[in-house]
């Protein structure tokens, strides 16, 4: 039988980097199909040309047996492809409605297109059990609801195919399990998915077929059954790979960190932080955990600076710290506390600047890059290479703009630049969201020395 979709010899270089060299992709229709690899191996590369944002410098694409020149988002579309982007492609103050038929109206006039889109997307929410409420605005649903809203424009735009990309990396293990259940159905239903993620458990729990990518280049293909998360990991890295964190015991010393009595509002004014109190000493590992939307993500803000606080105190290394207003955030990092954001593309990255940028973002007026209002661009520069490698950074490019990293790269950007100021006391709020297994093992440990080192 012809396969649903075929690539051959898919070569692509960004600047002379090579993202991709010579790939070979095939996929059945039916199937859910893994793409798994590090970061930078070429998932998300390889997935963009086929949804047309970017175009291979060689190779060929054949949909249904037919060559095609794929030239943009609206011509795969065309052909029956569409794409859910790691982070989402939606306007947050619209209704769920209003994003669905956004690019996709069918007349000047607005109020004819809605009710059409209304009645389709009753039948694609009841066809493919993807239940949503048209009329919610965006920035009110969580993010579980906004990834159906992904699913739901892919669908109403005659998508046949749908390709994933980190679909998990932002959902609570509840909401993880439903978008599996959501996936079975499409693939009971005759659609054909393709799943980029890092989590070997989703790979084993959901899909038919893996492929894995390594250095840009596809090394394996293999029915699911006929691998396990071991071997996977294995032919990721190339090397093999300890699935836990091999740590001793820890020897806490002396309080850094006290909060005490913390309240802590959410943007809407609803208490999320309510009276909460915690000790963090040297030498230790204090984790928090949660379903999203329990308050952990206002009370790191609120430590880190980024959130006013209600009431309560926050005393770093013996000194209280005054967290009020604009600037509480840089007055918390010069008090020697570093912060890694949940969400790195909002809060911890400007992506259009390049990747040295990025890398001295928040201690630009570090002695390290100048003085007084000269900025030493080279050693900066020279400063954020070393640091590329030692993360393992890809492409080991600091010139590139950031946008232009994949997530997970994009998350080892921001650990970097906290991780290697030595701060007293380091908040990292989801360490390894959207990392590889290799990074996920690299970054723990780096944790681990960092608690070691005091």
């Amino acid at each position: 039988m012809t396969a649903l979709l075929e690539l051959k010899k898919a070569t692509k270089d960004f600047r002379g980097v090579p993202a991709i060299k010579d790939v070979d992709f095939t996929l059945e229709k039916g199937e859910i199909h893994a793409i798994v690899g590090e970061n930078g191996a070429g998932k998300s590369t390889l997935m963009s040309i086929l949804y047309g944002f970017y175009t291979a410098d060689s190779g060929d694409i054949f949909v249904n047996g037919k060559l095609e020149h794929i030239t943009d988002s609206r011509h795969a579309l065309g052909l029956g492809i569409g794409m859910v982007h790691q982070h989402f492609m939606l306007v947050d103050n619209f209704s769920i409605l209003e994003n669905v038929i956004l690019g996709a109206e069918d007349s000047a006039m607005l109020a004819p297109s809605l009710a059409r889109a209304r009645k389709e997307l009753k039948r694609l929410a009841d066809e493919y059990s993807l239940d949503v409420d048209p009329d919610a605005i965006v920035q009110d649903v969580s993010v579980g609801q906004q990834q159906r809203l992904e699913i739901l424009k892919a669908l109403y735009r005659g998508a046949d195919i749908l390709i994933l990309d980190e679909p998990t990396g932002v959902l609570t293990p509840e909401e993880a399990d439903d978008l599996f259940r959501v996936l079975r159905v499409l693939r009971e239903q005759g659609k054909t998915v393709i799943l980029i993620t890092h989590k070997l458990r989703e790979i084993m729990a959901i899909t038919d077929t893996v492929s894995v990518m390594r250095q840009g280049q596809m090394v394996t293909t293999m029915p699911t059954a006929d691998t396990s998360p071991e071997r996977l990991a294995e032919a990721m890295v190339g090397r093999r790979v300890l699935l836990r964190v091999e740590k001793g015991a820890a020897h806490p010393g002396k309080t850094m960190l006290e909060v005490k009595n913390l309240v802590v509002n959410d943007d809407a004014g609803v208490p999320r932080v309510k009276g909460v109190s915690f000790t963090v000493r040297a030498g230790e590992i204090v984790g928090i955990a949660g379903v999203a939307g329990n308050g952990q993500s206002e009370l790191l803000e609120s430590i880190a600076g980024m959130r006013d606080q209600k009431s309560g105190d926050v005393i770093l290394n013996g000194q209280p710290l005054s967290l009020e207003g604009d600037d509480g955030a840089a007055r918390a990092r010069l008090a020697g506390l570093a912060h890694v954001p949940e969400d790195r593309q909002r809060e911890g990255l400007v992506t259009q600047f390049e990747e040295w940028e990025n890398n001295i973002l928040g201690y630009q007026d570090s002695k390290a890059y100048g003085a007084g209002i000269f900025l030493d661009i080279g050693a900066a520069r020279k400063e954020a290479l070393e640091r590329m490698h030692k993360f393992d950074v890809r492409p080991a490019n600091p010139r590139l703009k950031t946008a232009s990293f994949s997530g997970g790269n994009q998350q080892k950007i921001v650990l970097a630049r906290e991780m290697e100021q030595n701060p007293d006391v380091l908040m990292v709020g989801q360490p390894t969201r959207g990392v590889d297994i290799g990074a996920i093992e690299f970054i723990h440990n780096q944790i681990v020395k960092m608690r070691d080192a005091g």
